[in-house]
């Protein structure tokens, strides 16, 4: 049985692969507390892109790192399979925006997917194959001996992407991952996040200022506002798949869902 196919078989069909309910984070206690994110309610189904968007400052990160395990929720909670997350989740890796801080410089590419997988005490020929299958499915199979330093912007945070992918998640998270790269390289990057859904049937939930980005790659938008940082909507996006960043960009509903988003994260609080 595939691994796909085995972690589907243990699953609950009836559950979403995470769902968060009423989560709320603050600081402090009593009368100086300040409270970031209040009530947020949605849910990521099994093999789902979904991205979050929202105004800066908004609490997108603090809660990234409560669904990552990270942090703990003030109340509510965050569950993957009806599971509450209160750790770092087995089934989920992280990719970051900083790929200079998240790679190590002094190891090759292939020994940073290496370095994750250490404490997992897999047989040699595994974790052969995973850093290869990995490095294949973000073409950087020519580079595992070369040093980040050595790369491109965009290489680097194909990097990241692969030593995620070594480690063979369920979910994959990732807050502002193309952000720090050119226009170009980001449109190759959001695509290759695509191929990852259907290659590896992964669920992604990404964090993102980018509001094209969000209404490029997702199954459904998560809008958060105000402050207390809050769910205003959740939009199911009906592009046709495959996308293609010429011909989905120029549909006519693209300009239409990406104008809905743009006026709830304006809309005055």
């Amino acid at each position: 049985m595939s691994h796909e196919a085995a972690t589907t078989a243990k699953r609950p069909a009836a559950l979403p692969r995470l769902d968060v309910k009423s989560l709320a984070k603050s600081y402090g206690t009593g009368s100086k507390a300040k409270v970031i994110i209040e009530d947020l309610t949605f849910t990521v189904e099994t093999g789902e892109v979904v991205c979050i968007v929202g105004p800066s400052g908004v609490g997108k990160t603090t809660l990234l790192k409560c669904l990552a395990g990270l942090q703990t929720a003030t109340s509510g909670s965050a569950a993957i399979d009806g599971r509450v997350i209160d750790g770092p989740p087995r089934e989920m890796a992280l990719v970051f925006q900083d790929y200079n801080r998240s790679l190590m410089p002094w190891l090759t590419v292939r020994k940073n997917l290496l370095l994750p997988l250490r404490h997992l005490k897999l047989p040699a020929a595994e974790l052969r194959e995973r850093c290869d299958s990995a490095l294949e499915a973000v073409g950087l199979t020519h580079a595992e001996h070369q040093y980040p330093w050595q790369l491109s912007g965009g290489m680097q945070q194909r990097v990241a992407i692969a030593r995620a992918l070594a480690y063979r998640p369920e979910i994959l998270v990732m807050d502002e991952p193309f952000a720090s790269v050119d226009a170009q390289t980001r449109f190759d990057l959001e695509d290759l996040c695509l191929k990852i859904r259907d290659d590896f049937n992964m669920t992604i939930l990404v964090v993102t200022h980018d509001i094209d980005e969000a209404v490029y790659l997702s199954d459904r938008v998560v809008v958060l506002g105000s402050k207390p940082a809050r769910v205003l909507k959740t939009i199911d996006l009906d592009l046709p798949r495959p996308r293609d960043q010429i011909t989905t960009r120029s549909l006519p509903g693209f300009a239409q869902q990406r104008t809905e988003v743009l006026s709830l994260i304006k809309r005055p609080a």
